[in-house]
């Protein structure tokens, strides 16, 4: 990144792979020609591809998707021509490690769920589909397999859907968080789940089964906020280093009062002393006021989506809140 007064370049590289751009014209140019005088390199012009994301900036705004890498998984594992599922998991599913059906064959498991995973970078509504499949790769059962191959199903319903960013979005910063108390089958552990909103639209989020027991729904959603604040904060240095301010308090929209009364609660009591230490950070961030939890009723609880399966219409309903869309409807 170069900053110079208001004018801003932003870099992005990977390997021999460069994205830049900048708020003022004359800078991207300058840069360009630098660039070409010291390297090799070729000028594609405006960004449309950049490691298999498709990036189309259409006048109301930018659409990210991976639909060319989607066809080739699906031909890739014969799955072109599958009927199309309207959700990624059934509706309480409870996949087990000690799952008694046929084992299947490990390096194409592993490899299947390597291309999925690549796919969540433009589709979170996959999220916590892929990382329940994904925990089985050491020994996957056909139960296990088959569950890929929904996942697999579901997006070839959805080839063309990808995240739409429309360019009115307010740039103010806020985050959802979410926890199923206990929903491993084998060791009883939760899955935390987050998501974080630049306006109305995500920009990161993350599915993750949580390192220990909890004893309750309000521990488990305690440590699942606490884990959002993390890279909350993180993400609001990222956003001073390109200019943008993000005024504090900054929400964490939560569904549980007992996780909220928890964060506010300076004291230790007999309910949160067995909570690991690590996790009371956001207690001392809510009381130095850099974020604030808030409730959030359960049907509007956006992160629902990355820690359970869910019916038809609330996955619809969600995933559209979540900004991921059909082309074209952009």
């Amino acid at each position: 990144m170069k900053e110079d007064k208001d004018i801003l370049l932003i870099l992005v590289v990977y390997v021999d792979d460069i994205i830049f751009g900048s708020n003022e014209e004359a800078m991207s140019q300058s840069f360009a020609s630098i660039m070409q005088k010291e390297f090799e390199m070729s000028l594609l012009g405006e960004l449309t591809d950049f490691l298999g994301l498709q990036i189309q900036q259409k006048e109301g705004g930018i659409f990210l998707s991976q639909t060319k890498y989607l066809k080739q998984i699906l031909k890739k594992y014969g799955m072109e021509d599958a009927k199309p599922l309207c959700t990624p998991m059934v509706t309480g599913c409870s996949l087990s490690a000690n799952d008694e059906s046929a084992a299947v064959h490990q390096p194409t498991y592993i490899s299947m769920i390597g291309s999925l995973l690549y796919l969540t970078g433009t589709r979170p509504d996959i999220t916590h589909a892929v990382g329940i499949v994904g925990i089985f790769q050491a020994n996957p059962k056909e139960t296990h397999l088959q569950a890929v191959k929904r996942i697999l199903k579901y997006l070839q319903g959805t080839q063309n859907y990808g995240l739409w960013y429309p360019r009115d979005t307010y740039l103010t910063l806020h985050a959802y968080t979410d926890a199923d108390w206990a929903g491993s089958v084998d060791d009883r552990k939760s899955t935390s789940g987050g998501i974080f909103f630049m306006g109305s639209r995500s920009v990161s989020w993350f599915s993750k089964k949580q390192s220990s027991i909890a004893l309750s729904t309000a521990e488990a959603e305690y440590v699942a906020a606490a884990s959002c604040c993390t890279q909350l904060l993180w993400m609001m240095q990222t956003l001073q280093d390109f200019q943008i301010t993000c005024t504090p308090p900054i929400s964490i929209l939560c569904d549980n009062t007992s996780a909220i009364s928890i964060s506010k609660n300076p004291v230790m009591h007999s309910k949160t002393k067995h909570i690991p230490i690590k996790y009371h950070f956001l207690r001392e961030q809510v009381l130095e006021q850099k974020v604030k939890l808030e409730y959030v009723p359960s049907k509007e609880q956006i992160a629902d989506i990355l820690t359970k399966p869910l019916p038809r219409e609330t996955f619809e309903y969600l995933k559209q809140k979540l900004g991921v869309v059909d082309a074209s409807s952009c």
